[in-house]
Order: structure tokens, then sequence, then C-alpha cells
């Protein structure tokens, strides 16, 4: 299938979960931040726009409080996330510096795109990092975000997130990456026989079922929430990969239009048969 439309994709923003940044509850993958930073400076290097969506904020601070588990208590996670934040940033930047690139950091809520002040405030504070060719960092401010009956501002996980700021910065394309390969017709983690989807051009009833199911990996709101940014997206005509976050670098590969992890486009699965029709 032609990805070749992949590498004209100017503006990326690549999105990173908790998971694919922490190797255990209390150790940090400093490896992954450091290969990802490398990768997000050499393409911003290269003259594309990079926006970086991070979680990890609780995850982070938990390692370093040195807790070998998260609390259960509300307060105790927003608390966990103030401590996480500032460390999970302080760590970006020296990682990022490292390659002479800078960072901003950027802390969201969902009321932002309740809001047109507050939507305009956030596009306009990203571009104007872009246009100094500083990389913003942004993550949902956990500390702070509560979820009510009358006032929601919680995304409720950063695929939303990432989808959301897609959409907000009219990027060309969202890589999620994530602990799978991209969206399998089963679950690859109980079934050695699944099969990598290659490309997705409607995300509709039979594609979200393979979310569901006791017991899944994915239907504790990992593939699902995926499936569901990759909804959005393309009802606003974005493009969007999952991939696995296991080795950063492919993102370049990506870019060049290769072939990996599970594409999600508009329309991609008629334009793909029209051409073999030619």
């Amino acid at each position: 299938m032609d990805r070749n439309f992949l590498k004209d994709s100017k503006r990326v923003v690549i999105k990173i979960g908790t998971n694919s940044i922490m190797k255990t509850t209390d150790e940090i993958d400093y490896h992954k931040l450091d290969r990802l930073s490398f990768v997000c400076s050499a393409l911003q290097q290269q003259g594309k726009e990079v926006i970086l969506v991070t979680s990890g904020a609780v995850g982070v601070g938990a390692c370093t409080l040195n807790m070998k588990e998260y609390p259960e208590k509300t307060s105790d996670l927003q608390a966990l996330a103030s401590v996480g934040q500032g460390a999970l940033m302080n760590l970006y930047s020296r990682f990022f510096q490292h390659y002479d690139q800078y960072v901003g950091q950027i802390l969201m809520t969902r009321d932002i795109i309740d809001f047109p002040i507050s939507y305009t405030n956030c596009k306009s504070a990203i571009n104007s990092l872009l246009e100094r060719k500083i990389i913003p960092v942004i993550n949902e401010n956990d500390a702070i975000s509560v979820d009510e009956k009358t006032y929601n501002r919680r995304f409720g996980e950063n695929d939303t997130l990432a989808a959301i700021v897609t959409e907000l910065v009219d990027a060309d394309l969202l890589i999620i990456l994530s602990d799978v390969d991209g969206l399998y017709d089963e679950n690859p983690h109980t079934n050695e026989f699944a099969k990598l989807i290659p490309a997705v051009g409607q995300v509709d009833t039979d594609i979200l079922s393979m979310a569901n199911g006791t017991g899944s990996l994915f239907s504790t709101g990992g593939m699902e929430t995926k499936l569901k940014a990759a909804k959005y997206l393309i009802e606003n005509n974005k493009s969007m990969i999952i991939t696995s976050a296991e080795n950063p670098a492919l993102i370049f590969n990506i870019l060049e239009g290769d072939e990996i992890g599970t594409l999600f486009k508009k329309n991609i699965l008629e334009t793909a048969l029209q051409g073999e029709e030619i």
C-alpha cells in the first residue's frame, strides 16, 4: 500500500504513553527517552515541526518518591503528578539539550476546547514555540484536572489529548507509540496467530469491536482509546499511525513511507483499490 504521501508531512505530533516511558513502576526507561529525544530533534533539524505529547507524570512521580505502587486516593495521585511532571520535564530538557534542541512545556485541561479564548491562546502558544524551532512537550495537567458532572476538565487519557492537539495545530500526522506494533485482528498477547492490520479507512463498529473482550489487554483503555482517537482524526481528515515504542527511530522510516504499524486515513483502502485497478 502506497504511503509515499507521508514524506510530505511537515507538522507531526508524536505521542508516547506511560507504559513506554516506564520499565516498571519504580524504573524509568532512560534509553527510550534518549532515543525519542534524538528522533524528535533530528526531525526538527530536517525542517519538520514536531509536537511531543507525553504521559508519565504519575509514573515518574512514583519513581522519584521510591513508591512501589500507585496510591488509590485522587489527591495522592495529584500530588504524584505534581512531583512527577517537574521531574519528567527535567528529564526531557536534559535529553533534548544533548542534541542542541530546546523544548517548552504546555499543560492542558479539556476546557481549552470548550472556551474559544482558551482554544485560541493554546493554539497561539504552540505555534509560537514552533516558529522559534522549539519543540512543545504537552501533557494533561493531572495535578488539577478533575471529573465533575457539571464541569469536565479531564481528557481522561492522552490518546484523546494527542488527537485534539493534532486537530488544534492542523498537523499532518499523529504517530502514537504503543506497546504493540499496531492494530491486530485479535489480541497478539494471547493469540500468536493474530494478524496486523496495515491500514484502516474507517473506524466503524467492526473495528471498535477489536478493542473489546473480557480479560483483553485492549479492553482496559489501551487500544480502545487509540481507536477513538483515530475515529476523531479520520472525521477531521487527519492521518494517524499506531506503532511500537520499542524503537523510536522507526519514526524516520514511517515518514519515508515504509509500511510500519497501522495507518488510519480516510478512504485509504478505496484509494489503494483504485490504484490497483489502474
